[in-house]
Parts: structure tokens; C-alpha cells; sequence
């Protein structure tokens, strides 16, 4: 980049985890680019701002634009490897498609802000967009998926999570963005709870209580650690940064998968080694217990990116960014 200022990224996508989670996945409606280009920069630009304002609560977010809407939104310039979700089926394992055009994800260590920030943007929103589907998470035991084990037990630690997960040099116009793919995968929980604790651990190839991973010979080949932790021809792992977290309610639960990284391509080789195998029929049994409802791929550009597009347009609340909270919040 030079002697460039960085171009700054969107803070939810390195982020530490949360106690809980709103997932937003709108449509747009037809024809409202040139308003709905700086209503996104604005909802950006709050959410980065609300990050301080409230930093005691750990408040982090992201702003993600469809592969199947970037076009039709910003026909200037693409993201080099952006393409749309790629869907996938074999056998009794799927991993459909399902793509939105925006995806607002929004975290934080109290539940109150994260509901006034949600309704905030949605009205930021106004008439522009349809929401299509919203899902409520939250930290489960010690970062626990809903199955009992550890979540993100492999996920690259302090500044490793900027370099796994935000594009550099490769795609200098898109510096600090993020390919983002979202899976929200319905648990069958009573199906899973009925198996032997042994089998548990085997079909994730690791230690259920402490967390402990199988040695490496000791993985069954369709274990979900040894389908998901590939290497690159060099011999270098293929890393993404996970942001998922578990979602729901007694009548449908499960983890909402989310991939963050500077390419999409090591996900979609973890995804196609999870569902179709390493071509000697060793697939990923822990997908006889979830199932995929919906697949989605974003990109997450970068703050700057997004706020060259805020002057052409003065959404409802103006410059007054932030300010309905700050009655709830004095």
C-alpha cells in the first residue's frame, strides 16, 4: 500500500467473541441503489462509532454486501474472487444456497443495546429493503456449540486474525475487506444426544469435556477435525477465521456458521471435504446430526470503501448518528 493510509476495516470481522448476536439478512427493493448505496455507509459508519461509545460492552459489527447484489450495487469495481455460495450435494448431505443482499451482523456483551441497535438499523433502512430472516445467537457454556463441544478451538489468535481474515496487497482496492460465507445449520439435537460419549468424540475427532484434539493418526478419516483442517500443495494450513456462534430456540436450534477470510477459497475446500470427501467416500459424519438451511456468500469491504458513497444522500436521522440510543443510555 505504500505510504497509503490503510483503509480501515469493519471491526466485528476480527473481533473477539461475544455473549450475544443479531444476524439481519435483507433484500433490497427494486431500484433504490443510488439511496440505499449511502443508507449502508451510514449504517457502517454507526455501527464503528457505536464500537466506542460502547467499548465497556464489547459492541463489534459488520456490514456484508451479497456476491449475487455487488454488481447491481457497486458496478465500478468487484472484489477479485467474489462469487456466489457454492452450493453442494451428495448423498444425504447438503449445503444449499440461499443468497441475500446485504447480511448486518451486529454483537455484543449485553442483549438490551444489540435489540435498540437492530431496530435502529432497520429503520435506517426505511422502505429501501425487505427483511428476510433474522436469527438471535448466543455464548453457550464456555464457547460451546450446542452439541457440547468447543467452538473455534482452531481459530488463529491476536494480530494472525487480521492476516487470516482481511484481503492485503492482492486486491489493493479492496484492502482490509473480508470474504464472508454464512451457513445457519438446525442441530438434530435428540439424535445426537443418544450417542455414546466415545462416539461423540469420534465423530469430531477431539475430547468432548477438556477440549483435547485426537493425535493425528488416532482421527477416523470422517471425523469433522480431520475433513475441516486442510493443507494448502506447500504443505500450509488453510485457515478461516470462524465468527459462528449458536442460535435458536427449543423449536429450532443449531450454530450459525460464519467463515471470515481474505479468500474464499479455503472455505469452500473445507465445505467440499466436509460434503462430498476425500474421493474414498470419508465424509463429515457430524453432518448425519445438522443440517444446512441456508448458505450465503458476502463481501465485507472495508469502512472507507463503503463511506465514499455517505454525501449523495441524507437518510432519516441525519448526522445524528448514535444519538437515539443516548436516551436509553445517559
Amino acid at each position: 500500500m505504500g505510504n497509503q493510509v490503510m483503509p480501515r476495516e469493519q471491526l466485528g470481522i476480527c473481533a473477539e467473541g461475544n455473549l450475544h448476536s443479531v444476524y439481519l439478512m435483507f433484500n433490497a427493493n427494486d431500484g433504490v441503489e443510488d439511496q440505499l448505496r449511502p443508507s449502508i455507509a451510514n449504517v457502517a459508519q454507526y455501527i464503528y462509532e457505536l464500537t466506542d461509545q460502547y467499548a465497556d460492552s464489547a459492541f463489534n459489527g459488520f456490514v456484508g454486501i451479497g456476491a449475487n447484489f455487488w454488481d447491481t450495487f457497486y458496478p465500478e469495481a468487484r472484489p477479485a474472487l467474489l462469487k456466489p455460495f457454492p452450493a453442494m450435494n451428495e448423498g444425504n448431505r447438503d449445503a444449499p444456497a440461499m443468497e441475500y443482499d446485504l447480511f448486518i451482523h451486529i454483537r455484543c456483551d449485553r442483549y438490551d443495546i444489540l435489540h435498540l441497535v437492530a431496530n435502529e438499523i432497520n429503520q435506517m433502512f426505511e422502505d429501501l429493503v425487505e427483511l428476510v430472516d433474522e436469527d438471535r445467537g448466543f455464548r453457550f457454556m464456555d464457547s460451546r456449540d450446542l452439541t457440547g463441544f468447543v467452538d473455534g478451538t482452531e481459530n488463529p489468535k491476536g494480530r494472525h486474525r487480521q492476516q487470516v481474515a482481511l484481503v492485503g496487497d492482492e486486491d489493493e482496492a479492496f484492502f482490509s475487506g473480508s470474504y464472508v460465507h454464512v451457513q445457519k445449520y438446525m442441530h438434530n439435537l435428540s439424535k445426537w444426544n443418544r450417542l455414546p460419549l466415545k462416539k461423540q468424540e469420534d465423530i469430531f475427532g477431539r475430547t468432548k469435556v477438556d477440549d483435547i484434539e485426537y493425535e493425528s493418526e488416532e482421527k477416523p478419516l470422517t471425523s469433522h477435525t480431520k475433513r475441516v483442517n486442510l493443507k494448502d500443495p506447500h504443505g500450509n494450513s488453510l485457515e478461516i477465521l470462524r465468527q459462528s456462534m449458536p442460535y435458536g430456540s427449543i423449536r429450532q436450534q443449531g450454530l450459525m456458521f460464519i467463515s471470515v477470510c481474505r479468500t474464499p477459497d479455503n472455505f469452500e475446500a473445507m465445505l467440499r471435504s466436509m460434503v462430498h470427501g476425500d474421493g474414498h467416500g470419508n465424509h463429515d459424519h457430524l453432518m448425519q446430526f445438522t443440517k444446512a438451511l441456508t448458505g450465503s456468500s458476502f463481501f465485507v469491504p472495508s469502512l472507507d470503501f463503503l463511506t465514499q458513497f455517505d454525501d449523495a444522500y441524507t437518510p432519516v436521522f441525519g448526522n445524528k448518528q448514535a444519538m437515539p440510543l443516548h436516551c436509553f443510555f445517559i
